[in-house]
């Protein structure tokens, strides 16, 4: 959608009617997907007038030191949550919930569905997880009980869609949502034989972030001052670290950890190609801020990513676990100036699509329409 078109469908749909939203979901830091999405529409929807109170997840612990004791530490983040969520349901006119599987769902997302029930609110379950198919397939009868006492479903993909279907829910979708207020393409730059490629993926077992390095060794054999920044925090670090200097490519991997919000577009700016090794995964904010940046990308198919890319279009797909194929699609990527620009140009289309003025009108009215549900 051009940015005339966009302009248009933003000015179309009103807000002053939209009864007040309460957004239930986690905050960063720290930084991810779900996280950064909470963010950015409890941001973007207060812009436009919208009445929006977010009860967070992932509150700080109080006192700090409970973070550091098992179930202690769950057991004072959900009494504090509960109660928050039960005043601001009170008070508001919709109920969005931002769910994941495991845990997630037992000790956040099931609870708010419930209170808002009792409150007498209507609710919408955005769910979001990755895991999801293994998750229902597993689910207790209660699990589902839960699900249908939401007004609506909504999810990102067609992959998390089709979860659904198989188990008799209709899901809408709302895609998520790239703020191209902080990411611009830059023009392509001479990297002669130093490109720069980027991970911008916690370090978390599910980011298989160890075949992106192993790829990358291969690409230094023809490129030998290429360089990559994996940015990201998780438990993995130590054990990355390690297999980087038994690849021989320590001095070249920097790992700064977790990177601000505010400064990703400039990492993105420097990047010649971004890699997602990831093996489960729905809708990566990480692919998207990379398509809103002109930065090629070079990812596993693992989930909903073939949904979200057209291969060989706008960005090249390799098998899950896959080093060798991987380091390949990158090479292809760093030699071929053509390709590089056929699949840049493709993803900042593609980027269009997920602007919060294309966005936006799907909230709004599924907003609407759930509120009028609710009465």
């Amino acid at each position: 959608m051009n940015a005339p078109a966009a302009r248009m469908l933003h000015a179309a749909v009103p807000t002053a009617d939209l009864p007040p939203v309460c957004l239930v979901g986690p905050l960063p830091p720290p930084a991810g997907g779900m996280a950064n999405q909470c963010e950015q529409l409890a941001r973007l929807l207060g812009a436009e007038g919208v009445q929006v109170e977010v009860v967070r997840t992932n509150a700080d612990y109080r006192p700090a030191w409970v973070g550091r004791l098992p179930f202690v530490r769950a057991l004072a983040r959900l009494l504090p949550y509960l109660a928050r969520l039960w005043t601001v349901a009170g008070r508001c006119g919709v109920i969005h919930v931002l769910a994941n599987s495991g845990w997630a769902w037992h000790l956040f997302a099931a609870p708010a569905i419930w209170i808002a029930r009792v409150r007498g609110r209507p609710v919408i379950v955005n769910y979001r997880g990755g895991h999801a198919a293994e998750f229902f397939a597993r689910a207790p009868r209660h699990v589902f009980a839960t699900l249908r006492a939401a007004q609506a479903v909504v999810t990102p993909s067609r992959f998390l869609q089709r979860v659904f279907a198989r188990h008799g829910f209709s899901a809408e979708i709302v895609p998520n949502i790239v703020d191209l207020s902080r990411f611009a393409p830059v023009p392509p730059r001479d990297f002669g034989s130093a490109p720069h490629l980027v991970v911008t993926r916690n370090l978390e077992p599910i980011y298989d972030i160890p075949t992106a390095l192993r790829a990358f060794a291969r690409v230094r054999e023809t490129y030998p001052g290429a360089r990559l920044t994996v940015a990201g925090t998780g438990p993995e670090r130590g054990r990355l670290k390690l297999l980087a200097t038994q690849l021989g490519i320590a001095g070249c991997v920097s790992f700064p950890g977790r990177i601000d919000n505010a400064d990703i577009p400039e990492l993105y700016a420097s990047a010649d190609c971004m890699l997602n090794p990831s093996t489960v995964d729905n809708m990566p904010i990480s692919i998207l801020e990379a398509f809103a940046s002109g930065v090629p990308v070079v990812s596993t198919d693992a989930g909903g990513i073939p949904d979200m890319v057209e291969d060989g279009v706008s960005a090249l797909l390799v098998p899950v676990g896959d080093a060798a194929a991987m380091a390949s699609e990158v090479s292809r990527v760093l030699a071929d100036r053509r390709l590089a620009a056929g699949l840049r140009a493709a993803g900042i289309a593609a980027a269009a699509e997920y602007a919060w003025p294309v966005v936006r009108t799907h909230w709004l009215a599924t907003y609407r329409a759930v509120a009028g549900r609710g009465r």
